[in-house]
């Protein structure tokens, strides 16, 4: 096989990129500083990495316009309140009783209808805390409640990681999120057995000046504010239902329009549209950055030696792909960096293997929620930080957050074998 640079480089810049990462260098340009050491030192010359880097980057450009489009949306549902009207109502109909639960399918429907995890994290904190001072649930639990329902949310979502992973395989983005909704109900399930169980045990309580961030607002009807990521959800269906395109490009801030119009923040829609671009011009880079060591692993060996390695072990081809998923994300702290990283460098070698794209591509995207949470990534703190928790606690929910992801990665792989 054909490769421009070797293994050792193409591990070495991801190693330096991680390195930085966790010493609160900016990720982007840790991405890049790794991408052009690991060219290097991997054999390609000067040149050859530049010009890789740069294609790397460029291939990323479908999936930055769809998410630059998809920041309309998030403003919107951010801005007009109708994010945190779905939350809350999702909670009030379920009840105080059912609060662990309650927590998590509002999470997992923010993060499902097209709201980062981490925002909606944060939109449902408040809301979480409020419940969960007057049910003496513990910081651990409502936190782990929510961080749970969000990995459910996040595989069956319109959200950068999910436009990058359907782009990598050249997938219908509404057939990669159908395809995890059995692997993201059953990381659900998990999510809100393992918060339970926290809450029976001793652990930070809520106080009254953990509700200082919970501030009132006039909130929309939940009919308004359901109205936009429904229509959302019907744009991106046609294709399957009818055989009518609407891209992610369209459907997404049209959405978002329509959510803002409905409830009647017209004269807003410029401030909200700004906001929604400020969400996601963060993402965007880093996935300029993501692009660029992409580009060197994708050229380099190691897509080859990961796949002898696992003839060797005789393990089979498909493994491949939650495996990646897994890998990259740690690397990277960042589901949406890992699972482009993977999915970008292992495509060719899955497909080839007999691994059906939209499998491959649903396998990686579960794997990418596993550990995807360490502490040199921003998910780690804003999550934490949320809820006013500590490091060291913080820390303490890695495992169980481990567990979730793996839940819907386990669950992901038998679905592949069962029905490809």
């Amino acid at each position: 096989m054909e490769y421009s640079f070797t293994t050792l480089g193409a591990i070495l810049g991801l190693v330096i990129a991680i390195v930085l990462i966790i010493k609160k260098v900016q990720p982007a340009y840790c991405l890049i500083l790794g991408a052009l050491i690991g060219g290097i030192v991997g054999g390609g010359g000067l040149d050859t990495t530049v010009s890789t880097m740069v294609s790397g980057a460029a291939s990323m450009m479908s999936s930055i316009l769809r998410i630059l489009t998809s920041g309309i949306l998030a403003g919107a549902l951010i801005k007009t309140g109708s994010a945190q009207k779905i939350a809350e109502t999702i909670v009030d109909t379920l009840g105080e009783k059912r609060a662990v639960m309650a927590i998590a399918i509002a999470t997992m429907l923010i993060c499902a209808v097209g709201v980062f995890i981490d925002i909606s994290v944060i939109t449902v904190a408040p809301i979480a805390l409020a419940i969960g001072e007057k049910t003496g649930l513990n910081k651990a639990s409502i936190l782990l409640a929510m961080i749970g329902g969000g990995k459910a949310g996040n595989i069956i979502s319109p959200n950068p990681n999910t436009i990058a992973v359907s782009e990598a395989f050249s997938q219908d983005l509404t057939a990669v999120m159908f395809k995890n909704a059995v692997p993201a109900v059953c990381a659900l399930v998990a999510a809100i057995l393992l918060a339970s169980m926290l809450a029976k045990k001793d652990g930070v309580k809520i106080t009254a000046d953990d509700l200082d961030s919970a501030k009132d607002a006039s909130l929309p009807s939940f009919a308004s504010a359901i109205i936009g990521p429904v229509c959302v959800i019907i744009m991106l269906a046609l294709r399957p239902l009818a055989g009518i395109t609407i891209d992610p490009l369209i459907a997404l801030p049209a959405g978002g329009i329509i959510c803002t119009l409905v409830t009647g923040n017209a004269k807003k829609i410029i401030e909200f549209t700004e906001f929604g671009l400020s969400k996601v011009i963060g993402v965007s880079i880093l996935l300029i950055g993501t692009g660029t060591i992409a580009g060197i692993i994708k050229a380099s060996a190691l897509q080859y030696d990961v796949t002898t390695l696992l003839e060797a072990m005789h393990m089979p081809a498909f493994i491949l792909a939650p495996l990646s998923g897994i890998l990259m994300a740690g690397a990277t702290a960042s589901t949406t960096a890992g699972a482009t990283v993977a999915a970008q460098t292992f495509a060719p070698t899955l497909l080839s293997a007999g691994v059906p794209a939209l499998a491959a591509a649903a396998m990686i995207h579960a794997g990418a929620t596993v550990v995807d949470s360490l502490p040199h990534g921003s998910f780690f703190h804003a999550t934490g930080g949320s809820v006013s928790m500590s490091i060291s606690e913080r820390m303490k929910l890695i495992p169980y957050e481990a567990a979730i992801g793996l839940t819907s990665t386990i669950v992901s792989i038998i679905l592949y074998l069962i029905i490809g």
